[in-house]
């Protein structure tokens, strides 16, 4: 076997692209979209809180666990082969997730559709590493990026149309639905175009390492999600500090299996490195943000204020469009120049978006309009796209070459369980608030905007810790390592470790 990508003159390549470029659009698409019919799923699948929140939790949390894992599987046994395993798995489980005849069915087939998408993702670059040549590789990830910012923006549109269209009388249905005929079409055009790819040198998998990972987030996660119904019962609490042990355990194992094999799902010699150890907790704690600003977003206009899906969907435009706008200028223009300090002026703008929103959520109250609320909105978005694009480089770049597939993995992973773990405080910073002011005599619309209002001051609080903690990654950006980053993860790919074309 020899070390090549695919034939420059070969066109199929260019449908290989469009196919792996689709998936990532599907998955993209697929987070986005259903939160903004989270509230459609519960009125008509009678779903609780807990239930909305593992919905969503419960994708993050697979994803997350199985990232690094479906990256090595494939460098394994072939990236062609996982991307068909995984965009096969993923059209069943949004077949599953469309069918559901109950709300526990709706969050096991989400958990399904989760870890399928994280043998599907890890591929999607790697595919790209085998297919084009490095001097075509930068236009690819632009486009990449164009499909990153469409998929921002498309998402909860296409959610809110299918839930406002009510189509066939399926409610909330067709946003799993809509899945099936681009992943029936990806998986036959994928196994005639894609052309198949290992690793010269893949390390071996750890599963114990994927099993501590999962059962140390569960125990954390679980408790938060339905203490709050349970009456924050003892099992809960005991629960919680077992995750810390379990955690514990984990490094330890890592270290012993690092001394082993060299194979560990996490290379703790990372975060001997200050920068990357900083950015990985920047980036743990912007998914918690997150996990909890879109959640409680999507609740607030729809439960709180009585808004259709179309006009919640449509209010998040200048959201996305600011998102985009902003990282494709952080990333060209402004982080070459400033450095570091541009991704805490995006700590900083974002916080003082929701400062913003906060502020006319109280002025205005029921009576607040999508008008009123597009200046917070767009300066939110503005923040967010300034700390997005420029955060992964930023991360990456005082990591030794031979670490930047693992790395860039884990960066990946960790945004998922921060999100995974924001979503599970929704219970703590959202639905506890709700439940008093209800509990309280306060009409349910009042209750919701003051439960948002919560929220939102725990998101700021979040970007103040965001922005304490920038102070560790570089002051100006290093040389990176090409390919480290972009719209999606590497996997556990070493760049030392080229793709091997087979047959």
């Amino acid at each position: 076997m020899t070390q090549e990508t695919t034939p420059v003159g070969d066109k199929r390549r260019w449908f290989a692209l469009a196919i792996v470029m689709t998936a990532a659009f599907m998955d993209l698409v697929d987070v986005t979209i259903v939160n903004i019919a989270i509230p459609s799923i519960q009125r008509n699948a009678g779903a609780t809180e807990s239930q909305i929140q593992w919905i969503t939790a419960g994708y993050a949390l697979a994803f997350a666990a199985g990232l690094i894992t479906g990256g090595r599987l494939g460098d394994i046994h072939g990236r062609k082969k996982l991307f068909l395993l995984g965009i096969g798995g993923f059209t069943i489980a949004s077949a599953l997730c469309g069918f559901a005849a109950n709300p526990e069915m709706l969050v096991a087939s989400r958990i399904l559709q989760g870890a399928m998408a994280a043998l599907m993702v890890p591929q999607v670059l790697s595919i790209v590493h085998a297919t084009f040549p490095a001097h075509e590789r930068g236009k690819v990830f632009g486009l990449f990026g164009a499909v990153v910012g469409l998929g921002a923006v498309s998402g909860p549109l296409l959610g809110a149309l299918l839930t406002e269209w009510n189509l066939f009388g399926l409610e909330w249905r067709p946003i799993f639905l809509i899945n099936l005929p681009v992943g029936i079409a990806g998986l036959i055009l994928g196994s005639r175009y894609i052309t198949e790819s290992k690793a010269a040198k893949a390390p071996r998998l750890d599963l114990v390492g994927v099993a501590l990972v999962t059962l140390g987030l569960l125990m954390l996660l679980y408790p938060l999600t339905r203490g709050r119904e349970t009456g924050w019962p003892l099992w809960g609490y005991v629960s919680m500090a077992g995750s810390l042990v379990v955690l514990a355990v984990l490094v330890a194992y890592e270290k012993r299996k690092s001394a082993r094999d060299g194979s560990p799902l996490i290379e703790l010699s990372l975060f001997k490195v200050k920068s990357f150890a900083a950015g990985i907790a920047v980036q743990t704690v912007f998914g918690v943000g997150l996990g909890i600003f879109f959640l409680v977003w999507t609740l607030y206009m729809q439960s709180g204020l009585g808004w259709g899906p179309l006009k919640a969907g449509l209010t998040g435009v200048p959201f996305s469009l600011a998102v985009s706008t902003a990282a494709g200028l952080s990333v060209q223009k402004l982080v070459p120049r400033f450095g570091r300090r541009v991704l805490q002026s995006g700590a900083l703008v974002l916080g003082l978006g929701v400062l913003l929103y906060l502020w006319e959520s109280e002025r205005y109250g029921l009576g607040i309009t999508s008008w009123q609320m597009a200046l917070p909105l767009v300066v939110m978005g503005v923040g967010m796209g300034l700390i997005v694009a420029p955060l992964t480089d930023a991360i990456l770049s005082e990591v030794p070459r031979e670490h930047a597939g693992s790395a860039s993995g884990l960066i990946n992973t960790v945004q998922q369980m921060g999100n995974a773990l924001g979503l599970g405080l929704v219970s703590v910073v959202f639905f506890g608030v709700l439940d008093d002011r209800v509990g309280a005599g306060s009409a349910v619309g009042p209750a919701f905007v003051d439960a948002f209002q919560h929220a939102l001051g725990w998101v700021a609080a979040v970007m103040g810790v965001i922005f304490v903690l920038m102070f560790a990654l570089p002051r100006k950006p290093a040389q990176h390592v090409e390919g480290a980053s972009g719209p999606e993860p590497l996997g556990d790919r070493d760049e030392a470790r080229e793709p091997v074309p087979v047959a």
